[in-house]
């Protein structure tokens, strides 16, 4: 087990499963500033570490995050603030609004499959973070909520983007446009989170299956996979042919592809090493 020395979250990886945990309960994991800069070093070095094929987000404490740290972050953000509001207040707070969608982002582009493993309540900046992320699991206590209209904010770092893809149009606007808080049930209902399970120990045991699951196949396939899928979004079904054929032809043929043929004559599991 490895643990990075991080403010806002805690890695730990456990190969081939990295957790990567948002780590500040006694704040509800409220996301301050370093809950912004610290992403982008953490899904590089995971995006990169050959050992890791699967990536979960979780949070420590009593929920996976009560969303944004509103006045922890007007430090970071003075501009928020200013009555003013000229031209040049603006223009200095437009690329920072770009550094919060990199940290978003990175999940998203990350190689690696990443799972998000609910619990309790995800408000907010947390609704954004995991709809960059592959795939949504929760347990029956899980409340979501696309908070941001109710503070007198636009979703400005990725959720409005991401989410119709996930629940379609009509619910992805119910939600920005109300605030209201969904349950678990819901949200599955919705197709927000695949699955719902009883406890949060078991969401946790879950989630590691899952991963592990993922992680049996050829990380080769799966990580372009994932490179195929994040390419297609917003593009036609052509595109998406063309572009798959050009991703196919480059990793065939493979260590990996050849091991599952050697496996299969012999009647046995493969073991991938993504070459």
């Amino acid at each position: 087990m490895e643990v990075k020395p991080l403010e806002f979250y805690l890695v730990e990886k456990k190969p081939p499963v990295a957790w990567v945990y948002l780590n500040r309960p006694e704040k509800k994991n409220a996301m301050n500033p370093p809950a912004w800069k610290e992403p982008l070093k953490i899904f590089e070095e995971l995006d990169s570490d050959p050992d890791i094929r699967v990536v979960v987000i979780s949070g420590k404490g009593p929920c996976f995050s009560a969303g944004i740290d509103l006045m922890e972050m007007i430090g970071e953000l003075p501009e928020l603030m200013d009555n003013s509001q000229k031209g040049g207040i603006k223009w200095k707070l437009l690329p920072k609004i770009k550094k919060l969608q990199d940290a978003i982002t990175c999940i998203e582009s990350c190689r690696k499959p990443v799972i998000a493993a609910v619990h309790s309540h995800c408000v907010g900046a947390g609704l954004d973070m995991i709809t960059a992320c592959d795939i949504r699991i929760c347990s029956q206590d899980a409340v979501f909520s696309l908070r941001e209209a109710a503070v007198g904010f636009v979703a400005d770092v990725g959720v409005l983007q991401r989410i119709p893809l996930i629940v379609g149009q009509g619910h992805a606007r119910e939600l920005a446009y109300t605030a209201r808080n969904i349950t678990a049930s819901r949200a599955k209902e919705i197709l927000l989170v695949n699955d719902v399970y009883d406890t949060p120990e078991i969401l946790m045991e879950k989630a590691e299956e899952l991963a592990r699951e993922i992680a049996d196949n050829s990380p080769l396939a799966v990580q372009a996979s994932k490179d195929v899928l994040n390419y297609g979004v917003g593009k036609s079904i052509g595109d998406g042919l063309d572009y798959v054929a050009s991703i196919s032809s480059n990793i065939i043929p493979s260590n990996d592809l050849m091991e599952a043929f050697t496996a299969f004559t012999e009647k046995r599991k493969p073991v991938f090493t993504g070459n």
